[in-house]
């Protein structure tokens, strides 16, 4: 796990030097600032970080509390389901859904559970045809349409199939965008209704992916998500791409949502559950000198 935060942090790490050089036990008020602020957590959170810190050095320990702080919303509690467990994927184009919904099958069958993935986004061909060969690289069988076809209808078969077949977890894949807000809110508001009639009380998790090297601007995008049909939680793809590894604390902050998992790398195994206490002794090894 630890290896894994060090390997997604590595580029904010690198642009933490450019403002911190040197790595040291304490840090005032203004070194802290710049520090944060280019690390990418948003300037309204780096304030309230500064002004709730009454010490004229900064030290490990003082800033440690306060970034945990930011993350107070992120445990996830499972709700009460009945069989199988069903996940609606969602996230704008170029985000890293599929890939995530591949790792996140292989995540559950390498738990002895029985998967089955719905091809949603029927938007776009590429989408459905990526969705295919994950399934058949990965031995998971998949309900799929041509493009244009019904996404509900996608949803329902899936669903469907997975009762019928005993399956344990159902993952939909949705479309990021269609031609107008308008459109793509109806859609998914419609998915919702479908797998609600398909298998009462699904979706059980509606899962939002953003892409990690949007940092902060991911926040608006995700505020639009979750007014539309409800957020449950968040995963984080390519973190390993970025230098903006402190727009974590601004999202968890801002959305109040918890981050379930964090993406690194195009593999199936490359995704862990999110751990605020690894993540933030990451980032804290990259500006702090170890005391010993």
């Amino acid at each position: 796990m630890f290896g894994f935060i060090k390997k997604s942090l590595s580029k904010t790490a690198e642009a933490i030097k450019s403002v911190a050089p040197k790595k040291k036990i304490s840090f005032t008020k203004d070194e802290l600032e710049d520090i944060l602020l280019e690390a990418d957590v948003e300037y309204d959170l780096v304030e309230i970080i500064i002004e709730q810190t009454y010490q004229s050095k900064i030290t490990r320990d003082v800033l440690r509390s306060k970034l945990l702080a930011t993350l107070a919303y992120t445990t996830y509690k499972e709700p009460k389901y009945q069989a199988p467990f069903v996940e609606l994927i969602v996230g704008v184009n170029g985000a890293g859904k599929t890939t995530t919904i591949s790792k996140l099958a292989q995540r559950y069958k390498n738990e002895g559970k029985k998967v089955i993935l719905g091809a949603g986004d029927t938007f776009r061909a590429a989408a459905i045809e990526q969705l295919t060969l994950w399934s058949k690289k990965l031995d998971i069988p998949i309900v799929a349409s041509s493009q244009g076809h019904d996404s509900s209808a996608v949803a329902y078969d899936t669903i469907n199939s997975a009762k019928s077949k005993g399956f344990d977890n159902v993952i939909i894949d949705t479309a990021g965008r269609l031609h107008t807000q308008t459109n793509l809110t109806n859609e998914l508001k419609k998915i919702n209704r479908i797998c609600d009639k398909a298998h009462k009380g699904a979706p059980h998790r509606t899962i939002l992916i953003i892409d990690g090297t949007q940092g902060n601007s991911a926040i608006a995008q995700a505020k639009a998500f979750n007014e539309m049909i409800g957020i449950d939680g968040i995963i984080i793809t390519k973190l390993d791409g970025t230098a903006k590894g402190g727009s974590v604390f601004s999202i968890a902050y801002a959305l109040e949502l918890p981050i379930l998992y964090v993406g690194t790398g195009e593999q199936p195994e490359d995704l862990v559950p999110f751990d605020k206490y690894e993540f933030v002794d990451g980032l804290l090894d990259a500006i702090f000198e170890e005391v010993s």
